[in-house]
């Protein structure tokens, strides 16, 4: 691999000079470029024939080679083929009086990085040489990304001690060689895209595209535009062919968020995707093959979906293959310490802060929380604290006022005393709530659906399906953005 610097820097000296390998059998010419290559800082040594620098090849290695077209013995088209069997990562660099198109394109398909014709100037020698070291600067960057995110996205490194996330750890390790597919279920903020692409990295589609979408955030008549592509002219605005996500993500996985969201007439796409991995575009004939694993997740119950109808059984049964349920964080409080000081060390290092841990009333605060945004929440928790607090520790200052006082249960045991014990029907209790929370939050926003949707914390189509459901969808004053 290159050794790359910054040949702008004065400070060239300091850095590693990269090797060159220069091959010509005319003396004068090697010599001249041997001397241009060590003023321009690179390491060079020169050969007087392709025989001679296989030899050398054996033994050493080089960064770039700089070979002539016609020498003794080893042209260097054969030369090229010849190093590639060697050191087939070595960049080499044609050069030859005898210049034309086939001759270029006859070196490339030998294995060389360029070729430059006789006579050049210097500055384009040095020019090819710098598009090389940018070639491998940038094949090095990429291996660092993917060794980061394998890193990333390794179970050994996953943050976690209670036993039900280990368990998980555990299944994913399992299936991660498989092309099953799999459910995940949590609250919002339990790390559900996190689990996901962590299955993905380590798949054997781990090289192949991880895209994710969230059902929930996509009008509904764009979604199977967005899902499946379209054909030109399907629709007003489909003014060209448009490769659907499906597409995009075939080879590797798609992760569906809120699945629960999804529209009926839509889920029926999905199963067929799922079972013939065969999709067809909007206002197209022709079906389009896919390899495509499906990874879903949801904070619904869809098996009450599937009961009152809002859910196909039957994709439920084909997503529900393998099923994951990542527990709230404050049903594994032991799971808080190592995440917080996970936090602190990452969230440190981005904002050049050394803050060293939180003091024990703080900790207690934080132990005792609810925790209603579960992990999210607790990352922006010491966030926002490494940058409000004065000391090396964060303090209970610095925590989020709802930290510092958590609310008492005192009402929550004054409404369960006024409950009748002649109805203890959870689900019956849980819809006259449900009711009663969309009647204030409709009348709070004017009746505005949109605006009364965030207020109440859920999808604005997860609203429309409570209306229809309790029957206050015929309410005339609703409306929406």
């Amino acid at each position: 691999m290159l050794r790359l610097f910054d040949r702008g820097s004065e400070l060239v000296g300091m850095a590693q000079e990269l090797s060159v390998l220069v091959i010509d059998d005319d003396q004068a010419v090697r010599s001249s470029l041997c001397l241009n290559l060590e003023q321009a800082h690179y390491a060079p040594r020169g050969v007087e024939s392709g025989v001679r620098a296989l030899e050398l090849l054996k033994t050493e290695k080089f960064d770039i080679v700089l070979c002539d077209l016609r020498m003794p013995e080893v042209d260097g088209i054969e030369f090229i083929r010849r190093c590639k069997e060697v050191n087939p990562h070595t960049a080499i660099v044609l050069m030859s009086g005898f210049g034309s198109h086939e001759l270029a394109l006859d070196a490339m398909k030998a294995g060389a990085y360029d070729y430059i014709s006789k006579p050049f100037a210097v500055e384009e020698l040095i020019f090819t040489l710098r598009k090389i070291e940018e070639r491998e600067k940038l094949k090095e960057e990429n291996e660092e990304l993917k060794s980061a995110l394998t890193q990333k996205y390794n179970f050994s490194n996953i943050i976690a001690q209670s036993q039900s996330m280990r368990d998980i750890f555990e299944t994913v390790k399992r299936l991660a060689n498989f092309n099953t597919t799999v459910l995940i279920t949590g609250e919002s903020g339990t790390g559900k895209e996190l689990l996901a692409r962590a299955i993905h990295h380590n798949s054997p589609r781990r090289g192949r595209p991880f895209i994710a979408i969230n059902c929930g955030a996509i009008p509904e008549n764009l979604m199977e535009s967005e899902l499946f592509g379209h054909k030109k002219g399907a629709f007003t605005d489909a003014s060209r062919d448009k490769r659907g996500l499906f597409e995009e993500a075939s080879g590797g996985t798609i992760f569906l968020d809120e699945i629960g969201e999804m529209p009926p007439h839509l889920q029926v796409k999905l199963l067929r995707a799922l079972q013939e991995q065969q999709i067809r575009r909007v206002g197209d004939e022709e079906l389009v093959t896919i390899d495509v694993r499906v990874i879903a997740a949801t904070l619904r119950d869809l098996e009450e979906d599937v009961k009152m109808g809002r859910f196909r059984d039957d994709l439920y049964y084909r997503l529900n293959v393998v099923s994951m349920h990542i527990p709230p964080l404050r049903e594994r409080p032991e799971d808080l310490p190592v995440l917080i000081q996970h936090f602190l060390k990452k969230h440190n290092k981005r904002l050049g802060l050394n803050v060293k841990g939180v003091d024990p009333e703080a900790l207690r605060c934080m132990l005792a929380y609810y925790w209603k945004g579960n992990v999210r929440e607790l990352e922006n928790c010491v966030e926002r604290a490494l940058v409000l607090t004065d000391s090396e520790m964060i303090d209970l200052e610095s925590l989020p006022a709802q930290l510092r006082k958590p609310a008492a249960p005192v009402a929550a045991v004054s409404q369960l005393d006024s409950i009748p014990d002649d109805n203890l029907s959870i689900k019956q209790r849980t819809k006259a709530l449900e009711v009663d929370l969309i009647q204030k939050a409709l009348k709070k926003t004017a009746g505005n659906r949109t605006h009364a949707a965030r207020v109440l914390e859920i999808s604005h189509r997860a609203l429309l399906y409570k209306l229809k459901e309790y029957g206050l969808a015929g309410d005339s004053e609703a409306q929406d953005d």
